[in-house]
């Protein structure tokens, strides 16, 4: 190509981007790490980049392997990088890390035990197994609830602890005990020839790191890799993108420490400055310029970020306009809160022209759904519910999955035992049980000793292979169950996945057992359809064959790939999206309500007491924030109730970090006060902890939090702030049924109600004394991501 022509197209390739952008794009002499800022362009960056290695410099796209954190991003990668480079982006590798390892291992696995055709177990499938290990040990699983051994077992794996390297390390009981169900897992995992998603990366990694040739083919294979979301990668995932970078060490990672928000699933942001170390001389460019947000919102996240410690430090800013303050509200309870932002959503379509679908409330937890679903429904305003029962969990589903699963791998106990009585076979549980028994004794798939009892039962002359206990009548329904799935083995090798789960579904008599329930029958019929036109859109690959490629794909979605809507509203319809700040990452709305910013919930009750989990909330609330394009809402409420217990809660800290020349309060009947004229509670503390006895703070001012009150006009309540002396006073009020109201003692005079016996001894309204308030903030494990 004559040179002034590839000038020209790099021209073009280049046009549009910061000189930053550019930089990073252009980028080829060795390591290169990316620190893009939220919404700063980095996917534009990254596929760019492969556009510029492909069309520039000549690298064929089959060398590139472009790692994403989900199948979300994965595809949207894939989708700008075929704008950009045409045809030639068809043989571009890019995947998540689970889905990159999944074909390594489907290649090359039978060097750590497992064959090609080998199940990728999901959390039901995991606890399934558990629960099995604990009957058979005779472990209490009250005492030793399965979803925390498998978290001791996550944790070893991560660690890359065999079992027995777990086992001497075990200190206490339940560290012996995890210890012995680890052993028994792997062992079931073995036989069942599946992996779960820790084996996944940590199988691969043994594979890479042990087996020299087998590295060289990859590492000879991908002369350049880019990784997205890298603070967001586990030390496994680190290790194997060293692997495979080792020899080129032509590697882009791109991620922003400040939106690490994953350490529960071993997420480690320290990857970012380890890669430094372990890449000597990487180039660092820093994407600071927000697309995205107004100057006022990212200035008032970057108050928040700035008080973690350790950053790589970066001051977003933008070209977009300054843009209105952030609104902070206060709200009585958790409804009050509600149908205020509701309002708020309602006033921004009419005079901002903000629609609902560009509408958001964040929020920590999933349990705080709840009164914005009973909101919007008694409202009439529609809206989707983010983490609702997502299609593949869907039970018709998934046990249509399982069949499949079955056929493409006899050996999946998991997948055989939820289905051998669906629809109901007079299969009983004692009856599975004596199946079990005899499988590990002689240490066979479950499949094994049915098809054997099924090949006696049609007159085979051989006698049983294995004995076991059981009357005629159960052997002759695992007989015919055993018949049923050798005839879907069998005729599986002459259909496609979307005729297989035609055949499954009548065969099995699942259709038939739709077809007979008039209350649901016809919409889950309705989902196995969508499931077929799912395999008949996805395709797959002719050497491993379409069904295993479909099981993978499906067992690879992410959870935070789709939106699951509440009311079936579909993603172009006018709804409000309820979402959690976890689900939030990588979409942005023009409005975004942040609500619950209380101690316990933001900060989480879980991390109070940990400074490093305490960093880990302030990312999630700069996540939340930066979602942010036009404006940014920040709702607490005095009173919150979960699962029946309700108590006052306390402003986050994280509410005091941001200045309030940046801010806006509003008080529960939506009158709007600027910050600046008149100061709020809420910033004039600076940090926020249970209240000191009131014997110590007496000598502050007249009123205390907790102390109880009477109004002439709002009757009784109780105290949450007071600041200010003499008759500069201004005392913030939680008065029953009037809500919080803040007064200047000046011209509303309050009477103080004594505890020891004068009218109104009692909490008005079941108000707990904000002095405890923290002591009695809620159950930890509601409060689950």
């Amino acid at each position: 190509m004559p040179s002034n022509s590839r000038t020209s197209s790099t021209e073009r390739l280049l046009a549009g981007l910061s000189e930053r952008q550019r930089e990073a794009v252009t980028h080829t002499g060795g390591p290169l790490l990316i620190v893009a800022g939220p919404g700063s362009g980095k996917t534009r960056v990254m596929a760019h980049r492969v556009a510029y290695l492909i069309g520039e410099k000549g690298i064929p796209p089959w060398k590139i392997l472009a790692v994403t954190f989900t199948n979300k991003a994965a595809r949207e990668l894939r989708e700008r990088c075929e704008r950009l480079v045409g045809r030639g982006s068809d043989e571009l590798q890019v995947r998540t890390f689970h889905g990159f390892c999944s074909r390594v291992l489907r290649s090359d696995g039978e060097h750590v035990g497992l064959k090609p055709e080998f199940t990728i177990y999901d959390d039901d499938d995991q606890a399934r197994v558990v629960r099995r290990i604990l009957d058979d040990l005779d472990i209490d699983p009250k005492q030793f609830p399965p979803r925390a051994l498998l978290g001791a077992v996550s944790d070893a794996k991560n660690n890359m602890w065999s079992p027995a390297q777990f086992a001497e390390r075990t200190e206490t009981y339940r560290e012996e005990v995890a210890a012995r169900v680890y052993e028994a897992y792997e062992g079931a995992l073995q036989r069942a020839n599946a992996v779960d998603f820790d084996d996944l990366l940590l199988k691969t990694f043994m594979l890479l790191e042990g087996y020299p040739e087998v590295l060289e083919k990859y590492q000879q294979r991908y002369e350049h890799l880019l990784v997205d979301e890298f603070q967001d990668t586990n030390p496994l995932q680190f290790q194997i993108a060293r692997l495979l970078a080792l020899k080129s060490r032509n590697i882009c990672v791109v991620g922003d420490p400040d939106q690490s928000i994953y350490s529960w699933r071993h997420a480690d942001p320290t990857n970012l400055t380890d890669f430094q170390a372990t890449f000597k001389g990487a180039k660092v460019v820093t994407l600071d310029q927000s697309y995205r947000s107004t100057q006022v919102i990212l200035e008032a996240a970057d108050s928040v970020i700035g008080n973690n410690g350790g950053r790589m430090e970066k001051e977003l800013w933008t070209e977009n306009s300054r843009g209105k303050r952030v609104t902070v509200a206060e709200a009585y309870n958790e409804e009050e809160e509600a149908r205020l932002v509701l309002e708020e959503t309602a006033s921004l379509g009419q005079k901002e022209g903000i629609g609902r679908n560009e509408i958001a409330v964040m929020y920590r937890v999933n349990a705080q759904s709840r009164a914005f679903e009973v909101a919007c429904n008694r409202e009439g305003v529609p809206y989707r519910l983010v983490g609702g029962v997502k299609f593949y969990d869907r039970r018709e589903v998934r046990d249509v999955l399982a069949f499949l699963r079955l056929v493409a791998n006899p050996a999946d106990d998991s997948a055989l035992e939820r289905i051998i009585n669906v629809p109901t076979r007079g299969i009983s549980a004692r009856t599975l049980a004596e199946l079990r028994r005899v499988a590990t004794l002689n240490d066979v798939p479950l499949l094994d000793v049915v098809l054997d009892i099924s090949r006696v039962q049609t007159g085979d002359e051989q006698p049983a292979a294995f004995a076991l206990e059981l009357a005629t009548r159960a052997l002759n329904s695992v007989g015919a169950f055993g018949d049923l799935v050798t005839r879907l083995i069998e005729q599986s090798m002459a259909l496609d996945t979307t005729e297989l789960i035609d055949l499954t579904v009548e065969r099995s008599g699942y259709g038939a057992m739709l077809r007979e329930d008039k209350e649901r029958g016809e919409e889950r019929m309705e989902n196995l359809q969508e499931l077929k036109a799912s395999a008949e859109q996805f395709g797959g690959s002719e050497e491993r064959g379409q069904l295993i490629d479909f099981l993978e794909n499906v067992a690879l979605v992410s959870d935070v790939d789709s939106l699951q809507g509440g009311d079936d509203v579909g993603v172009e319809d006018e709804a409000i999206t309820l979402i959690t700040l976890h689900q939030a990452k990588g979409l942005e709305y023009d409005a975004v309500f942040l609500v619950g910013l209380e101690e316990g919930l933001l900060p989480h009750t879980r991390s109070v007491d940990d400074p490093m989990q305490i960093e880990e909330e302030r990312r999630l609330l700069y996540v939340g924030m930066t979602r942010a394009r036009k404006r940014l809402y920040m709702f607490r409420a005095f009173q919150r109730r979960f699962r029946g217990q309700s108590g006052a809660q306390m402003a986050s800290r994280f509410l005091a970090e941001i200045p309030e020349s940046l801010v806006t309060t509003r008080d529960i009947r939506g009158h709007a006060r600027v910050a600046d004229r008149m100061p709020d509670p809420m910033w004039t503390r600076r940090q926020v902890a249970v209240p000191a006895p009131r014997s110590a703070r007496r000598s502050e001012n007249e009123f205390s939090a907790g102390d109880r009150v009477r109004h002439d006009h709002f009757g009784e309540g109780v105290v949450v702030s007071s600041t200010g002396t003499g008759g500069d006073t201004q005392v913030t009020v939680a008065f029953a049924g009037q809500g919080v109201k803040r007064l200047m003692l000046s011209f509303a005079p309050l009477e103080k109600v004594e505890a020891d016996g004068g009218a109104g001894v009692g909490r008005p309204d079941g108000l707990a004394d904000p002095a405890e308030a923290k002591m009695e903030i809620l159950d930890p494990d509601q409060f689950a991501p």
